[in-house]
This record gives C-alpha cells, sequence and structure tokens, in this order.
C-alpha cells in the first residue's frame, strides 16, 4: 500500500471532502483492500457530503441581508459550508457510524461499531434489543472442577471491545468449554459477542463490578449464586418494553462459557438446538424457537455473529 494513499485518506479525515477525482481514487482503492479505517473515512465522507448538502439548503431558504451577496460571498459561504459539514461528521452516534456498519456488511465483513440490524447486543443499557435465557444451567460450587490455565480478571475488568479483540480475548475458554460440552467454540463465542455487542455492553453490578454474565443468562428460583439487577428491553407481544430483571453474576469469564453450555446441554427445553450443532443457521434458529430469546430476528442476527466469529477465527488461524 502506497505512502501516498494512506495520506489521501488521512488528509480526507481531517480537512477535506473527497471531492475531487484523485481523492476518490485513492478512498475507493484503500476501501478495496478491505481496511477497516477506509470504510470508516468513506463513511465519514458520504456523510460530510449529507451534511453540506443539507446546510446548503437551510443557507438558500435563510434570507438574505445583501451585505454579502455576490461571487465572492456566494464562494465563502460555500467554503464554509464544506468545512462545517467536515466538522460536523464524523462524530460518534452520528450517521458515518450507521453508514459504516452497512458498507462493512456489504464487504462481506463485520462493522466492529455493530448496530441493531447488524449484530446487536441484547441489553438495553446500550439501547439494543434482544431477549435472554429463562432457566436452568450451572449452580456455583456444584460439580465445578478447577480448570487450569483460566485466565483471571480484576473485578471491574471488561472483556476487550471490537470483534477481533473479543473473539481473541475469549477463544481460550470457549474451546476448553467446547470440548468438554460438544457446543462449538465459534456459536458460543459469536452468542456472547451478540448478547454483549462485543464487549461493549456487558452486565454490571450495582457497585460498577464486573458481573461477568456473556450470554444474558436470568437468575431464576433456582439459581443461588450472585445476582446483577439491571433494565433491560424485552420483546411482549412483539413490543420492545423496558423492564427490571435480574441475571446470574459469575467469578469469571469461563464460569459464564461453562454454564451456557450446561444450560443448553442439561436443559430439555434446548434438545432440539443441541442436535444442531452442525449448523449455524439451524442452532440459532432451534434456539429462537425454545425461547432463548423474544426478538423476533434474533436466529438471524446470531447466526451473523457466529459466522463473523468463524471468518475471525479462519483469519487467525
Amino acid at each position: 500500500m502506497s505512502m501516498s494513499l494512506n495520506s489521501t485518506v488521512a488528509m480526507g479525515t481531517s480537512n477535506a471532502l473527497a471531492i475531487d477525482a484523485r481523492s476518490l481514487n485513492a478512498l475507493k482503492y484503500e476501501a478495496g483492500q478491505n481496511n477497516p479505517e477506509a470504510v470508516r473515512e468513506t463513511a465519514k465522507q458520504l456523510e460530510s457530503l449529507f451534511m453540506r448538502e443539507m446546510i446548503k439548503s437551510m443557507r438558500e431558504a435563510t434570507m438574505k441581508s445583501g451585505l454579502l451577496e455576490g461571487a465572492q460571498g456566494n464562494l465563502g459561504a460555500d467554503m464554509l459550508d464544506q468545512q462545517l459539514s467536515v466538522t460536523m461528521s464524523g462524530q460518534p452516534g452520528g450517521l458515518a457510524d450507521a453508514i459504516a456498519r452497512q458498507l462493512a456488511k456489504a464487504m462481506g465483513g463485520a462493522a466492529e461499531d455493530d448496530g441493531d440490524d447488524a449484530l446487536p447486543s441484547t441489553l438495553s443499557l446500550a439501547g439494543r434489543q434482544g431477549g435472554f435465557a429463562r432457566y436452568g444451567g450451572f449452580v456455583p460450587g456444584k460439580g465445578v472442577a478447577a480448570t487450569s490455565g483460566v485466565n483471571t480478571y480484576a473485578a471491574n475488568a471488561p472483556s476487550p471491545q471490537g470483534l477481533n479483540d473479543f473473539v481473541r480475548s475469549h477463544a481460550g475458554a470457549a474451546e476448553r468449554v467446547a470440548q468438554a460440552s460438544g457446543i462449538p467454540a465459534a456459536y458460543m463465542l459469536g452468542q456472547a459477542g451478540h448478547e454483549t455487542g462485543w464487549g461493549k455492553s456487558e452486565i454490571r453490578n450495582a457497585d460498577g463490578s464486573n458481573s461477568f454474565n456473556l450470554f444474558g443468562i436470568k437468575a431464576g428460583k433456582g439459581w443461588t449464586g450472585k445476582v446483577a439487577e439491571i433494565t433491560t428491553t424485552e420483546y411482549i407481544d412483539g413490543v420492545p418494553r423496558k423492564v427490571v430483571a435480574k441475571f446470574r453474576a459469575y467469578g469469571s469469564f469461563e464460569e459464564s462459557f461453562r454454564d451456557y453450555a450446561q444450560l443448553i446441554n442439561n436443559s430439555p427445553r434446548y434438545e432440539k438446538a443441541r442436535a444442531q450443532t452442525g449448523s449455524a443457521q439451524a442452532y440459532a434458529s432451534e434456539l429462537q424457537k425454545a425461547g432463548y430469546a423474544t426478538d423476533p430476528q434474533y436466529a438471524n442476527k446470531l447466526n451473523r455473529a457466529i459466522q463473523s466469529t468463524q471468518r475471525v477465527q479462519d483469519s487467525q488461524a
């Protein structure tokens, strides 16, 4: 990749729109290399162009005083509009984020700022939608053998954020649990990533410490361990509603993987899902049918998360 192309993209990020052919061609080249930075810059440029047209329309709809009318005044206003559009674009939560996610999906990748239509977390504290497992699973202190090589985390330590780092961080624990449970590691990693927005929306205890609950498993009547209580989004009769719910809290992320595996393997509710571990789509579909989630699009979203996880694993192999 040439230095001139990188420089052009960097320049576009800071102070210009890619409206000349040279800058636009360089940006297209970088995006074609599946470069996340170029995808982000492309999204920012598109938002800038949109903002520029919006500002232009607002200016045309505003009454003029007559003081700055003329060719030079119009040129100055146009330059100001362009600079404003660049400055206003690319802000967190703006249009560029949504565009970047769609571009990443179209290029066959997964956006790391995963939005509702891509790989949403089911936690309402991140403004996303989904649903949660209802019952069953692991009971702390009963039949739990110490596992060598388990990663240890500080009480407030979150997962690394973003698809690649999330998968890499939890791969060891997922592989160990996969060997014991028969559930593919990619399926568990994909579902954990989906439930937490790839580490961006983890369930926390009242004191802010990590609950290590990667799968959104609720604390039912049979749960005797620690509990984290949060406000979440559930679909009731197809309508998303805010509810306060109690979720299980663990001592480590690996404990969360073990609890999930025991939930799937020990509950009759998920018997059909256990029989579909050869197909990510079928597995996700059976989980949804069994009521793991209330989001009507849960199976499709989970399948995309698993596919993204498998691509990361392939690239790291």
